[in-house]
């Protein structure tokens, strides 16, 4: 496609047309958006169906853990009882049907699991906070689980991004 300033043309009556030129060219112009996206970070084809569900629970996780860190709560309670990541859970149970049996499906069960362990553990840390003696290990465990929750977050999207399912 030739889009130069070079590459006159001329109207219906033998006169040069400035904006011939351009008519071949794409119009309007790409946005950023679209610019971004041609970057490959997450593929055209990767954007349909279960794995574009995919897709938003890992990011609506990923928000979860960012209000945490930046949030008056801990990453595992933003993760736990935020909205977003309350949204994702409910997306896993919804959209996990459509993809039992795939390379998918492990995903889909390692968000649930990271969402239902974390939830454990911080029925743990209430029970270690509550009494005086186990204070400072609930203050370890709620530093080591923000940490875990970001880790498996993290290590999931990477493994949806790269087409590869995820193990444990």
């Amino acid at each position: 496609m030739n889009c130069g300033i070079n590459s006159g043309s001329e109207g219906a009556h033998g006169h040069a047309d400035p904006i011939g030129r351009y008519r071949r060219c794409r119009w309007p112009p790409p946005t950023i958006l679209e610019n971004a996206l041609s970057s490959e970070l997450i593929p055209h084809a990767d954007l349909d169906g279960p794995r574009a569900w995919c897709h938003v629970i890992y990011g609506l996780h990923a928000l979860a853990v960012l209000v945490g860190v930046t949030g008056a709560a801990s990453i595992a309670g933003a993760f736990v009882f935020g909205v977003p990541s309350l949204l994702a859970v409910v997306l896993n149970y919804i959209k996990h049907g459509k993809v039992r049996g795939s390379w998918l499906d492990s995903h889909y069960r390692w968000q649930i699991r990271t969402f239902w362990f974390t939830l454990l553990w911080l029925l743990l840390y209430g029970l270690l906070v509550i009494t005086i003696i186990g204070i400072p290990f609930a203050w370890l465990l709620i530093v080591f689980l923000g940490v875990w929750v970001a880790y498996r977050v993290i290590r999931g999207w990477l493994a949806l991004a790269n087409r590869r399912p995820i193990g444990g």
